[in-house]
């Protein structure tokens, strides 16, 4: 079906509700029903969603939007509807014979941002239900002539990175393809010519029971430890990663790359973050969607009694993504994926204090700044950047940044916030009064970004395929004196 273009006296963005008892007799008429309670289903059949009419492009005010179903019942009737306005204005919509259906439509210029309800209605059998269509915000690429901005590629399928001061180093995971995955590499990158020095393969990984078999593939490759999250002990200069995929961890030295300790698959449910507590001896792991904190003796290497961070809200369960350590307060901080909540673990004292955190949906990264007391949250379902204030939870700035905010970093001698913005392929940059200072061009999907002790932030980007020029790139990002 061709795109239809919705002007702004019939906006898709509407500021009426959704009210099933108003618009069940409008909707009689055109399905010629001989009434409006006619057979239904246990449920809604089947799966529907709201994106972008092209694959990895960001949905922005203005842009082709497709409303697509699947696994409904072959022959049903679809209406959609946002607010009171019916989209599909020629009429119904007919679901395929593989129980599918699409409808594209063209958001007008003046669509809002956020989180948008679209009923669906399906007749024959009858049943309903409610998607979003996120519409995020579309900030103008700005502010690069205050930066001295440099880029270079590294290797496929980069994840995450850290610094190490005395060794003037730094040192990038990557990993690529799903299970079992047979490519991935730690490597260390040269700050300042940006070339890699040294790299090395993980491990081979051992058969999974019920999972996928990691024998080799045709070009021989065994499936491997492939490695993600990174965290460095500048003390002992040991380099820990996490082995998603086989649900454990590894140590390597940072010197040399050499393997220290490979932890046997199914030590940590899904490790996702780690931060290092270097005088307390400790390394903090999150155990991604899961109240979980696991905590790691740095020298013995056994666990010891985690964090479980308790939600605030009845029925709910608090989950964790990435983490954020301070160490000069002893502050271990983490924003919930699940649930709008922020919470503030005192490593000294083992209190853990939950405030609500309104404004975001699927925090994805949290920073510090120890100065001024600020924490800094980005979330991918809101598309934003939200300033806390540190001594009580309070949401001081709410700020818009772009498609998919995943991950964020403060700088405190510029004492500027950097956002990297996935779907937007942007860094964002927020003063601490939630001023944006400049909007970044970074390549295709920025991923993790980290702050030196030296006034650079740093970033690593992942492609979107095997010639994609503009990623899997490490970038440093330095503000001009002025």
């Amino acid at each position: 079906m061709a795109p239809r273009k919705f002007t702004k006296a019939r906006s898709l963005i509407t500021a009426s509700a959704l009210a099933l008892g108003v618009m069940a007799a409008p909707l009689a008429s055109p399905l010629a029903a001989e009434t409006i309670f006619s057979a239904t289903t246990d449920g809604f059949s089947g799966q529907v969603r709201a994106g972008a009419a092209e694959p990895g492009q960001a949905i922005v005010a203005g842009s082709k939007v497709s409303i697509t179903g699947e696994r409904l019942i072959p022959g049903q009737q679809v209406t959609l509807m946002r607010g009171n306005t019916v989209l599909n204005e020629g009429g119904p919509i007919t679901v395929d014979n593989e129980g599918k259906f699409r409808f594209d439509l063209t958001l007008d210029k003046a669509a809002v941002t956020g989180l948008q309800p679209i009923l669906v209605i399906a007749e024959n059998p009858s049943s309903a239900t409610v998607v979003d269509l996120k519409i995020s915000p579309d900030l103008a690429i700005q502010g690069a002539e205050k930066f001295d901005i440099a880029s270079a590629p590294v290797t496929r399928g980069l994840y995450q990175l850290a610094y190490s001061p005395s060794r003037h180093a730094f040192y990038v995971t990557s990993a690529v393809g799903r299970p079992p995955v047979r490519e991935s590499a730690l490597s260390k990158v040269d700050p300042d010519t940006l070339d890699v020095v040294a790299q090395i393969t993980p491990g081979a990984a051992p058969v999974q029971e019920g999972g996928p078999a990691p024998a080799a593939d045709d070009d021989g490759r065994p499936a491997l430890y492939a490695v993600y999250g990174l965290g460095l002990n500048e003390t002992t200069g040991e380099l820990w990663t996490t082995n998603t995929r086989q649900n454990t961890i590894a140590v390597y030295k940072a010197d040399d790359l050499a393997l220290v300790k490979q932890f046997e698959p199914d030590f940590i449910s899904h490790p996702f973050s780690i931060q290092v507590d270097e005088a307390a001896g400790r390394i903090y792991i999150s155990a991604a969607r899961s109240p979980v904190i696991e905590v790691i003796d740095a020298k013995t290497h056994k666990k010891l009694e985690p964090y479980t961070i308790p939600s605030q809200l009845r029925g709910q369960t608090f989950g964790t993504q990435d983490i954020h350590f301070d160490a000069k307060t002893g502050k271990l901080f983490a924003a919930s994926n699940a649930t709008p909540e922020l919470a503030v673990i005192d490593t000294k004292t083992g209190e853990i204090r939950v405030t609500p955190l309104p404004g975001s949906i699927g925090a994805a990264s949290v920073a510090y700044d120890n100065q001024d007391d600020l924490i800094f949250v980005a979330s991918q379902g809101t598309d934003n950047l939200l300033i806390v204030n540190g001594a009580d939870g309070a949401v001081l700035h709410d700020v818009e940044t772009g498609a998919n905010a995943l991950y964020v970093t403060f700088e405190p001698k510029s004492r500027l916030a950097f956002v990297g913005n996935r779907g937007a392929g942007t860094i964002t940059v927020v003063d601490t009064e939630g001023k944006v200072v400049a909007n970044l061009d970074a390549g295709s999907l920025p991923n993790e970004l980290v702050a030196d002790s030296e006034g650079t932030v740093w970033a690593v980007n992942k492609s979107r395929g095997e010639n994609d020029d503009s990623g899997d790139r490490i970038w440093r990002i330095r503000p001009k004196a002025e």
